[in-house]
């Protein structure tokens, strides 16, 4: 195993001497034998950023076979001269993303363009671009007939893209079994966090709405070459099959709203004039075009779940530091249609007993109460 990430010229970063990230290997040895990784004999796996091969064998050990997914030419070349002439060389394929190396090696010309791009682009837009190639690298093997990958194995990647990269698998279809990946541990432990904990935001109800998500060990910064500053974790990821049926762009509706402010009680929130106002809009124009087509449903994202992990959770964001802002709450006393409205959401917090609740203490069976609840009087969050 190696670390990965984006550097100021754009390209991988790796050590090419493997036997620095000896210790990272026995740490990892445990998942294998235990079977904590759930990977099966008959897994077809795919590795994203093998680097020199350690984890890449003990894979090769578990499952039927690998398809090993690499940018850095050095790294490649260590892979071959590893397992050429091993019980294991046959199921091993290697896929390059970019290079011009020649046999049965397959890479992506594609890549060429994009490392040429990262050159002269600023650190965001070069992260965007990885991202996508990624994707498109994902894409292309999961969707292949042949080896179709029901299991996948990612290194450690930059936390920039944590959050899209998660959402990305598991919106793909066909969809796979199980990912076992390594993250920074703030944002895995951001994965399992349960209602009640400080690390339990938006994150943690999207990625448990749609899969299982197990915390399997954690790895010090010190493993690596060259140490990282912050320590890692691995993390396995199980779809959820089939998906609960929920429109995922009016549930993310909601909890978007939910986490802006989770401390907060559910009354004092859905008091708010902007959230009042928000919601009564979303409601006379869903009224409007149920009168015109004889139906207030939207379902138009009943199926796209990728949309849970744009943007999802900057560091930086949603972590309060306990002051209790400043807000616009509807006046009590106001009259007409605005009263009216009021009185219709304050009547489905009471109807569930939610009032007094908040937000960061909600299970997901309380979400979809919730969410099921406003939309039987025609309230919607999307």
């Amino acid at each position: 195993m190696k670390l990965q990430i984006i550097t100021k010229e754009g390209y991988h970063s790796t050590n090419p001497k493997g036997n620095i990230y000896s210790r990272t290997l026995y740490l990892l040895t445990p998942l294998f034998r235990n079977q904590e990784s759930g990977i099966k004999s008959t897994d077809i796996i795919l590795e994203i950023g093998p680097g020199t091969g350690n984890l890449t064998k003990k894979l090769l050990e578990s499952g039927k076979m690998v398809i090993a997914v690499e940018l850095d030419p050095r790294m490649v070349l260590e892979l071959q001269r590893r397992f050429q002439g091993t019980p294991f060389s046959n199921r091993l394929k290697i896929r390059m993303m970019g290079g011009s190396l020649q046999g049965d090696l397959q890479y992506d010309d594609g890549f060429d363009m994009a490392r040429a791009m990262l050159l002269n682009v600023k650190q965001s837009t070069k992260l965007n671009i990885y991202l996508q190639f990624l994707f498109y690298r994902l894409h292309k093997e999961m969707c292949s007939s042949v080896t179709f990958p029901t299991s996948i194995s990612v290194s450690n990647i930059p936390y920039q893209i944590s959050s899209p990269l998660t959402f990305k698998l598991l919106s793909h279809r066909p969809a796979f079994r199980c990912a076992v990946i390594i993250f920074q541990t703030e944002f895995a432990m951001r994965l399992v966090a349960q209602p009640g904990d400080n690390l339990y935001f938006r994150l943690s109800v999207n990625t448990q709405l749609l899969s299982r998500v197990s915390h399997l060990l954690k790895v010090g910064k010190n493993n690596f070459r060259p140490p990282p500053k912050v320590d890692s974790s691995v993390v396995r990821i199980e779809p959820r099959k089939p998906l609960p049926p929920v429109n995922f762009k009016e549930w993310d509706g909601l909890i978007r709203l939910c986490f802006n402010q989770k401390n907060k009680t559910l009354g004092l929130v859905f008091r708010q004039k902007s959230v009042l106002t928000l919601l009564e809009k979303n409601y006379k124009t869903l009224q409007a075009l149920h009168h015109q087509q004889g139906s207030s449903e939207d379902t138009d994202g009943a199926i796209d779940v990728s949309t849970l992990g744009d943007s999802c959770e900057d560091l930086s964001m949603e972590i309060e530091d306990g002051r209790d802002d400043e807000m616009e709450v509807e006046d009590d006393e106001a009259g007409g249609d605005e009263s009216d409205f009021k009185a219709k959401v304050l009547g489905v917090l009471k109807q569930g007993d939610f009032e007094e609740k908040r937000f960061s203490k909600l299970t997901q069976v309380d979400f979809f109460y919730l969410l099921s609840l406003f939309n039987k009087v025609g309230i919607h969050f999307s």
